[in-house]
């Protein structure tokens, strides 16, 4: 059959959609890239917030048009919210044939080969973990790649639906990830980045202790694996072992991607949030005293049920004495069955929106002035693409993340492939975003 397979969502869940893939493509199907050749319509769902939500079900309602107008038989939704709104997208999405919870993926080629036979909500228990999938068929880029090291959460954020969709901690053990992680590189993957709900958990239920650093000690042994990038790592479980590693393993970017949400102990406690301000003052200063040049990416959340005007405020100043490299902002989503929806003192969404931007404003300020002192500094630079009408190459230094940080623009005339590593001398600055020239290549 001809498959055509959407994933929405975060990065993670674009891990089970290539392992999807492989599964598929193993099997003998097809994967297309125009719907309208489709026997069977497969979208990856995400239903972390009410806009997630509302995307994967207008997505699902669109191409299921494709079922009246083309060849399609079938249209199946996976991940979040097939996990979580089975019952309810049952009964109000007939267009929709076959949900797939989040812990059932493995299922999708028998489930597609025998689904007139199979039942319309295929799930299995939160707790099972896919073992044993290690091939991954890409979905875009090849020279960088996610590597999902563990699934679901124990942490009790008030505001967070993930352990109704993805259940508790488990850790992928390190065999797998390894034997993954190997296939990647050889299929040409340079930087490995790796995710979770929580990154620095790994271990801990299969092994008695945290083991990140030991996970990262092994990946980097991949002879053509030039980088490693931390991404989830919650503040409270960075420990030294891990700072140590980041701090002299060669291999290791010097960024670290620390979910914050907010800074006042009181927002903190009733966010379920496992830290408060002082201990996040100790961390980011333990951080930078062990790597200086270390990039730190944080988030934060406005409009927290009962925030007041002056903790916001206290975060703004926050955020300007932190002085983050890299900063993202969420307004408060409100999710049916979290504790934080019975709250009272609801925050209205033109303070929220009002918040999130002087939040932001706050850290492009941050952002742009540390993006002067760049101005005659060389960075090794990963080269992702080119620009041939301005005969430009479009790369990323350590500091930042595919898709979600800044650039580099490197005005050349030699021929790189995406993955080449150059040495680059910057020469201007264009806000989040950095121009430089070529001097040499490094890999």
């Amino acid at each position: 059959m001809n498959i055509y397979f959407v994933s929405l969502g975060c990065d993670k869940n674009l891990v089970d959609t290539e392992k999807m893939l492989f599964l598929l493509g193993e099997s003998g199907h097809v994967i297309v890239d125009d719907p309208a050749e489709a026997d069977v319509i497969v979208v990856n769902t995400c239903a972390f917030i009410h806009d997630a939500k509302q995307e994967s079900i207008e997505t699902l309602i669109e191409l299921s048009e494709y079922k009246n107008s083309a060849k399609c038989q079938l249209v199946i939704a996976t991940g979040c919210l097939a996990e979580r709104y089975a019952d309810q997208m049952s009964e109000e999405m007939p267009e929709v044939d076959i949900m797939v919870g989040t812990t059932a993926y493995d299922d999708i080629v028998d489930i597609i080969n025998d689904h007139a036979a199979k039942s319309k909500i295929n799930k299995k228990n939160l707790m099972y973990l896919p073992s044993k999938l290690t091939g991954r068929m890409p979905s875009g880029v090849t020279h960088t790649r996610y590597l999902k090291i563990s699934e679901g959460c124990n942490k009790c954020c008030t505001y967070c639906s993930i352990p109704f969709m993805r259940g508790g901690y488990r850790s992928v053990p390190m065999e797998e990830l390894l034997t993954e992680a190997a296939s990647l590189v050889e299929d040409g993957a340079r930087e490995l980045i790796l995710v979770a709900q929580e990154t620095t958990l790994y271990g801990k239920d299969i092994y008695g202790k945290k083991s990140l650093h030991i996970l990262i000690q092994k990946l980097s042994e991949l002879e053509d694996l030039k980088w490693i990038r931390l991404m989830y790592c919650y503040p409270e479980e960075i420990y030294d072992e891990l700072i140590e590693e980041m701090a002299s393993n060669p291999k290791v970017c010097n960024y670290i991607d620390m979910p914050i949400q907010h800074c006042n102990d009181e927002i903190l406690k009733s966010m379920g949030r496992l830290t408060h301000k002082a201990e996040l003052l100790q961390k980011i200063q333990m951080l930078r005293d062990r790597i200086p040049d270390i990039a730190i990416r944080t988030t934060f959340i406005t409009g927290f049920p009962g925030e007041t005007e002056d903790q916001h405020q206290e975060c703004v100043q926050f955020v300007k004495d932190m002085k983050f490299d890299r900063l993202g902002v969420f307004t408060y989503s409100e999710e049916e069955g979290t504790k934080a929806a019975t709250f009272p003192d609801k925050v209205d969404e033109d303070t929220k929106k009002r918040w999130m931007d002087e939040i932001m404003k706050t850290s492009q300020e941050n952002i742009f002035a540390t993006n002067e002192k760049y101005l005659g500094q060389e960075f090794d630079v990963m080269i992702e693409g080119f620009i041939p009408e301005d005969n430009v190459y479009i790369g990323r230094t350590y500091k930042d993340s595919p898709d979600i940080d800044g650039m580099v623009f490197v005005r050349c005339f030699e021929d790189f492939m995406s993955g080449t590593i150059i040495k680059v001398k910057i020469t201007s600055v264009n806000q989040y975003d950095l121009v430089g020239e070529y001097i040499e290549e490094r890999s």
